[in-house]
């Protein structure tokens, strides 16, 4: 799914003035957006694809190996066991050999590890990969983060982390026929199953545009030749004099600040473990509830597994609107923790809707849908408000200790939602779960945030 014109174009805010400067400012990000985000946002939904295509092979895989529900929630968690070890390095080995280099050695590997999960056979082979596939794909979500910061002053960045978080929601879209597409009608073909089909198929890809990324990004804006002398010191200056939002510190008047922040510092910071700690909760909740909705969609009387993957295609749709909707919004007012308490309570509404359907498929479907609006538009929301609260001399390492601390929850989600559903044959209860996840995550952020919401 490529990104709609519409989509690129609003990853730079227009601001309600008409004054030169200010479009001037709206043209520059507007060209810088059109060059970095379509490539990105395609690296992405691979990779993507590639973490949660797992959901949608598992069931065939359970015809076809001897694995529980329990064997592959362990199996799904241990991805994120991985990219908890080595996301940190990862961002820190960004700053020293740059953008293009980091992003190729990651893509490049996760894409043979993917493409190698066709072979297992064991679930100490499952296990391995999965723990593989996550330590090789870790530091590509926080470097680009951290990649953006370098060109987008805070007021644009939530926009634009948005619009790059859209590719999970866009490929959530066409994952599900797809996937069930491969499973349905390339199984048996040369003698595989069509779960092996499906990562021969999807792992690949990973490995191209690792090699296409490396030659068209530049590390630095300093480094594009397609900027002119002037455009460059604009964008310079836009950095070094940005204020952030909600309290951040980046350049002007509190430079000295930023510049004399240290990691060290960083992990003395409460809010910095109690950010993860939202972040565990909120990712574990999003990670889980779209790694079993096949299956509770499975569960609502849809054997076919084409018409499973149709139907889990629909609430992405909603979720992909959601999120640039919420994003745009959040821009707009300058305003991220209320935005993320809004988008919360709809996810939270959504679930408590779902469980009173009692198997309806129509009314599930729209309660899903309502659901995954809000769930998109956290992870986006979350990002720009941890970018604007860390300062730059510490945002490597931050905004990857963060994401991996939190990472974690993605980690653990699956494996206790798979023992629940295996001990007490009710999946239901993966739904209470992601209720509880979302809950607490909410009560935190606004707990930790409250001070740094009243500072000017």
């Amino acid at each position: 799914m490529n990104p709609s014109a519409t989509t690129i174009a609003s990853a730079t805010p227009r601001l309600h003035t008409s004054s030169p400067e200010i479009e001037a400012d709206n043209a520059l990000y507007s060209k810088i957006s059109w060059r970095l985000l379509p490539l990105l946002l395609i690296c992405y939904m691979v990779a993507y694809l590639d973490r949660i295509n797992i959901g949608y092979a598992q069931i065939q895989m359970k015809q076809t190996l001897d694995f529980g529900d329990a064997a592959y929630g362990f199996g799904a968690g241990l991805f994120f066991i991985g990219y908890f070890l080595f996301e940190v390095p990862s961002n820190l080995l960004l700053e020293k050999i740059g953008t293009r280099k980091t992003l190729m050695r990651i893509m490049v590997v996760w894409g043979i590890i993917a493409t190698a999960m066709a072979w297992v056979t064991t679930p100490l082979q499952f296990y391995v990969a999965r723990f593989l596939l996550g330590a090789f794909e870790a530091g590509f979500f926080p470097g680009v983060i951290l990649y953006f910061t370098y060109w987008y002053p805070s007021a644009r960045r939530g926009r634009v982390i948005s619009i790059f978080l859209s590719a999970v929601m866009g490929m959530a879209v066409v994952a599900g026929p797809l996937c069930g597409a491969i499973l349905k009608y390339m199984n048996g073909i040369d003698g595989l199953h069509g779960w092996q089909w499906l990562f021969l198929i999807q792992g690949p890809p990973a490995i191209i545009l690792g090699l296409i990324l490396y030659r068209y990004l530049q590390d630095k804006p300093a480094d594009a030749q397609w900027l002119s002398d002037a455009e460059k010191a604009r964008l310079q200056y836009n950095i070094a004099n940005d204020t952030g939002l909600g309290g951040g510190h980046h350049g002007g008047h509190k430079a000295s600040h930023a510049n004399s922040t240290t990691l060290g510092q960083l992990l003395r910071d409460p809010k910095v473990y109690a950010l993860s700690l939202v972040y565990f909760m909120m990712h574990g909740a999003t990670y889980l509830f779209v790694f079993w909705m096949p299956t509770v969609i499975q569960g609502l009387g849809v054997e076919d597994v084409l018409r499973v993957g149709v139907y889990s295609a629909l609430p992405f749709i909603a979720g992909l609107i959601g999120m640039i909707a919420f994003g745009a919004s959040s821009d707009k007012y300058r305003e991220r923790r209320w935005h993320l308490f809004i988008a919360t309570g709809m996810a939270i509404a959504g679930l408590i809707v779902t469980l009173q359907m009692h198997g309806h498929l129509e009314g599930s479907l729209i309660a899903l849908a309502f659901t995954l609006v809000g769930l998109a538009a956290l992870p986006p929301l979350f990002f720009a408000l941890v970018s604007d609260y860390l300062t730059p001399a510490v945002a490597a390492g931050g905004i990857a200790l963060i994401s991996s601390l939190g990472n974690l929850g993605s980690a653990a989600s699956p494996t206790l939602a798979g023992l629940l559903t295996q001990y007490t044959g009710n999946r239901q209860y993966s739904i209470y779960l992601v209720l509880v996840m979302l809950v607490i995550s909410i009560i935190v952020l606004m707990a930790a945030t409250i001070r740094k919401a009243k500072t000017p």
